[in-house]
């Protein structure tokens, strides 16, 4: 038995040196997608003494709620946990696809038991005799595949080439989840806003409707203003429930992203200096979004597994080389089993080549090859997408900030008419309904200053996912 184990340490150094000397098919190279990417990004701010911010990007809304929320998500959430488990599983394929290049080793033992009758001539005709024979063996058995033209090599490059996919695919899962996080505590704080805002009107209308009442119980208005007063109120109230439902709803989101029990709980009261002026993102060059991204990296090791398949699919038309040996001891007692008459052993070699099977293996070279192209087209496809969701987001930012600034221009107008138009009311200059409109137009303008300000921040938030996340050197 040790000839064998000298037959397989030589086979595990020797001859792996010869397993993908020649590699069938194309080594991979990034494709040229045919894009013309420019030099820099067209809405890119303009500002060159920007701070890089650091890879834990979220931290930049300087909110420890946010910080406390993200952490979470990357510990519970549910996409994030399966896809780790999906990376487990394509480390165990890894491994296989590289046990294929190395012998394989089978320990073996038997023991039977016959009996078999025979026919025995004689003098006077033929005797069944019966024989019971019982036989012993132990035995190491080893092969090797000897990979001349590198399928197997091939074949452990398209694992590497999954196990790598799966990894940018957890990275890109766990971007989007710490996206999805911040946008919805984003949106819960709006809503808290707005629900601030309604309650602070329904308080208005309401005091106005008091004020209505008396002067019309004093003969200073009509009936009609009183309706007026309570229509609008009316109005306001409605408003109330949709809000709550609205809140409840992100709140169970939130809950289900942080793989929690999805409860709600009553909203906040919010600051009214909330919004804070962030520092510009700095794109950087439309190229880095390549390395920077990790859905274009995994298209890129999609694209590299593809590639390898390719290789695999042409070296299957070329011959398989097979190198076998086994030694062990057979006997038929136990007791003799190991003595030196009773060692056997065997070494043989051989090749199978295919020599007609109509196409099949061509045919497989081909779709393999058809694969790669499909592949190359969705990667160049996902680049352009990306190229377009930076441009989308850095005009939507350059849009959004001016359209805050008019917002706010609007607002401070809007409370000017309103303190104007109550104040002639008084003076019975102006019918109620002048000042109705003026309180609507008021705290219209502050929701929509609320939503504004929503969609500046999403937007940032958009930016630093479509960009790659954060940018730590």
């Amino acid at each position: 038995m040790n000839r064998i184990f000298l037959y397989v340490s030589l086979a595990s150094v020797i001859l792996p040196l010869f397993n993908g000397c020649i590699k069938m098919g194309p080594d991979f190279r990034r494709p040229d997608t045919g894009i013309q990417v420019p030099g820099s990004y067209q809405y890119a701010p303009t500002n060159q003494e920007i701070q890089w911010p650091e890879e834990k990007w979220w931290r930049v809304f300087r909110n420890p709620e946010i910080n406390r929320l993200v952490e979470e998500a990357l510990r519970n959430n549910l996409d994030i946990k399966n896809a780790t488990a999906r990376i487990l599983e394509v480390q165990s394929q890894l491994v296989n696809a590289r046990a294929e290049r190395l012998p394989n080793l089978n320990f073996q033992g038997q023991v039977q038991r016959q009996r078999r009758t025979m026919e025995i001539p004689t003098q006077i005709g033929t005797q069944q005799q019966t024989q019971r024979t019982t036989t012993h063996n132990l035995s190491l058995a080893a092969s090797f595949e000897l990979d001349l033209w590198g399928r197997l090599a091939r074949a452990e490059e398209a694992a590497l080439a999954n196990l790598l996919q799966a990894e940018e695919n957890r990275q890109t899962v766990a971007q989007t989840v710490v996206a999805e996080t911040i946008i919805l505590y984003l949106q819960m704080e709006a809503v808290e806003r707005q629900l601030q805002i309604t309650k602070e009107s329904i308080k208005s209308y309401q005091s106005n409707l008091d004020l209505v009442e008396r002067r019309y119980e004093r003969g200073l208005t009509s009936i009609l203003d009183v309706r007026q007063a309570r229509r609008i109120l009316a109005r306001a109230e409605v408003l109330l429930p949709s809000l709550r439902q609205d809140l409840g709803t992100i709140q169970q989101k939130m809950a289900v992203l942080l793989g929690r029990y999805p409860k709600t709980r009553s909203p906040r009261l919010q600051r009214k200096d909330y919004f804070k002026f962030l520092a510009p993102v700095p794109p950087g060059l439309p190229s880095e979004l390549l390395l920077r991204r990790p859905d274009i990296r995994q298209a890129e090791a999609e694209l590299m597994a593809l590639n390898a398949k390719v290789g695999v699919a042409k070296a299957s038309r070329f011959p398989d080389i097979m190198l076998t040996g086994s030694s062990g001891y057979a006997s038929d007692e136990l007791s003799q089993l190991f003595r030196p008459e009773s060692f056997l052993w065997s070494l043989a070699a051989g090749f199978a080549q295919p020599l007609f099977d109509a196409g099949r293996l061509k045919a497989n070279q081909r779709a393999a090859e058809a694969r790669y192209q499909q592949g190359v087209t969705r990667y160049a496809k996902k680049v352009l997408s990306a190229f377009s969701e930076v441009e989308k987001a850095l005009l939507t930012r350059k849009e959004q900030l001016e359209r805050r600034d008019r917002t706010l221009k609007f607002l401070i107008e809007a409370r000017a008419t309103r303190k104007v138009a109550e104040t002639r009311y008084m003076r019975g200059l102006v019918d109620y309904l002048t000042v109705l409109e003026a309180q609507q137009t008021e705290f219209q303008a502050e929701e929509n200053l609320v939503l504004v300000d929503l969609a500046i921040m999403s937007n940032r938030v958009t930016l630093h996912r479509v960009l790659g996340g954060g940018w730590a050197e």
